[in-house]
């Protein structure tokens, strides 16, 4: 099969390549810098240097690569600024949507997120609402207006090369003593199963799907555990700040229901192993 990657220079997508490519899959993989060309190269993938943002240039970069399904990995979280990261969500999806039916491309794999669903006592299934006018339901009502969509909902990422990696974000911020644990409720995956939910949702049945492990947690359950592995102080145990949603939790019993089964079923394991 021949895969557009949009974002294959981004944390996935650089691990998404090479397991692309060992599944016997042609790549052509996208970067905004042409510096960044050669890992691509090297990874296995065609390199496409071209700005998501710049829709003539992407509508010609999918053309020439000619692909039968475009993988939606962007994100722009670099400088952790959510408002670029919206409008990416926005403007840079409709770009590619765009573009990929111009080419006549009727499929589209898209990352999008297991905590953006309306509040709620319960893990979420891929059936509760995601809130109408958010960057998330924007995105993917574009997707799901293709011909054929799927939505992978991952859960918070965590593994090698995350915010969640020894000298990531959220581990010097843990390992500060600034990050309090609070009953707020996380789902996490695991970096690998995220890649291989995604090489496998090329054969899945269109539609929504929660990419998560098996025990969402509130951060006073998870945070310690994390914190201990980090060789970090135990975190302080405090409330949520008014106003902060408690989050629900994401429910995986529909991938798990087409074959899809976690490496690190639970972040009690899976933490320990980074």
């Amino acid at each position: 099969m021949r895969i557009f990657l949009a974002g294959g220079s981004g944390v996935i997508g650089r691990r998404l390549i090479p397991q692309l490519v060992s599944a016997g899959h042609q790549v052509s993989a996208t970067t905004r810098r042409a510096g960044t060309a050669d890992r691509l190269r090297e990874l296995g993938a065609d390199p496409v240097v071209v700005d998501v943002y710049d829709a003539d240039g992407l509508a010609a970069a999918v053309a020439a690569a000619a692909p039968d399904t475009v993988i939606h990995q962007l994100t722009d979280l670099s400088d952790y600024d959510t408002d670029a990261n919206a409008r990416l969500r926005r403007e840079g999806t409709a770009n590619l949507v765009a573009a990929a039916e111009a080419a006549g491309v009727e499929r589209m794999i898209t990352q999008s997120i297991a905590w953006a669903y309306v509040p709620g006592d319960s893990p979420a299934d891929e059936d509760v609402e995601i809130p109408e006018g958010s960057a998330v339901r924007i995105m993917e009502d574009l997707v799901f207006s293709m011909s054929h969509g799927t939505i992978l909902r991952y859960g918070m990422l965590y593994g090698p090369t995350t915010w969640y990696e020894p000298g990531g974000r959220v581990a010097d911020a843990v390992a500060a003593g600034a990050y309090p644990a609070t009953d707020a409720v996380t789902s996490f995956a695991h970096i690998d199963d995220v890649v291989a939910a995604t090489v496998q949702a090329l054969d899945w049945p269109d539609g929504a799907y929660n990419i998560v492990d098996d025990e969402p947690a509130p951060a006073t359950a998870w945070l310690p555990v994390y914190a201990a592995g980090l060789g970090a102080p135990a975190p302080v145990v405090t409330d949520r700040p008014d106003g902060t949603p408690r989050g629900r939790g994401a429910s995986n019993a529909k991938a798990r229901g087409v074959g899809w089964s976690p490496i690190h079923p639970t972040w009690r394991e899976g933490f320990p192993q980074m």
